[in-house]
């Protein structure tokens, strides 16, 4: 039951990410149960996100791709910019470690962002356009409804397809 569970949430994040035009080699997955789930740091398995080079994702809970609670963790290394983008779904952000500067628009505009360091948090509703830059390495711990996705508002801005 265990291997079905993480082959469901696997299968769940690459359809996702691959209709974004984003590929993973591999995405390890969690083990989630009809009862409680538990995960020690330590056990976090980062992996690269090919289209956003140097940020890294740990999928806690999912599938993504499904109406049900999602919670994943993201790297962002220093000086990284998220262009501006929306989802179809509130986005509730922690920050875990680190600091990321959070701004509203359509346009990445570092003057017009509030710095939220380790601790901070903040919602994003459904479809509201948003930025994001980081001055050093920062994990995010994000967690909303599913299905999630990402839609930038200049497409020509978002990862490139490979």
């Amino acid at each position: 039951m265990i291997l079905n569970s993480r082959m469901t949430t696997l299968n769940g994040v690459l359809t996702v990410l691959l209709s974004f035009g984003i590929s993973f080699s591999a995405i390890p997955a969690f083990a989630q149960s009809d009862g409680h789930m538990m995960l020690k740091a330590g056990d976090l398995k980062w992996e690269d996100l090919p289209g956003l080079p140097g940020a890294k994702v740990a999928v806690l809970e999912g599938p993504i791709d499904k109406a049900n609670p999602v919670t994943f963790r993201v790297k962002l290394p220093a000086n990284y910019e998220v262009p501006p983008h929306w989802h179809p779904s509130d986005e509730h952000v922690t920050v875990i470690s680190g600091a990321i500067n959070l701004g509203m628009g359509d346009k990445l505009d570092r003057k017009q962002t509030t710095a939220l360091a380790a601790g901070g948090f903040a919602v994003m509703p459904a479809k509201a356009h948003h930025f994001a830059w980081t001055k050093s390495e920062t994990i995010l711990q994000v967690h909303g409804m599913g299905p999630w996705a990402i839609h930038y508002v200049n497409p020509a801005e978002g990862p490139k397809k490979k």
